[in-house]
């Protein structure tokens, strides 16, 4: 099942105190971009993000999902309307993840 785009641009609203944030449509799904980077995406109308060790701090009992088959876990966010916890996730991720080559 692909993603709606109704539900993209929510999330997109929900991160808009963000700056760069970005998304790509691939094979009917978004993966999502902060500051250059591929923090997760939005598959089958889910929010998942890379399971990074502050995002499993935050929301220590995070359900693990597959984006797709043969895909890697990431974890789900369930509570997407909370835009406080979403920027401060996004900026934790960003700041985990390896500098672009």
């Amino acid at each position: 099942m692909s993603s709606s785009k109704d539900f993209l641009d929510f999330v997109l609203d929900q991160l808009s105190d963000l700056p760069d944030i970005d998304y790509r449509y691939m094979m009917g799904e978004y993966i999502i971009y902060y500051r250059g980077k591929i923090v997760g995406g939005i598959y089958d109308n889910r929010l998942l993000v890379k399971p990074t060790e502050f995002v499993l701090k935050i929301i220590p009992d995070a359900k693990m999902e597959i984006p797709y088959p043969k895909g890697k876990p990431m974890i789900m966010i369930p509570d997407i309307e909370n835009r406080e916890l979403l920027v401060k996730l996004f900026n934790a991720i960003y700041s985990e993840l390896p500098e672009r080559k």
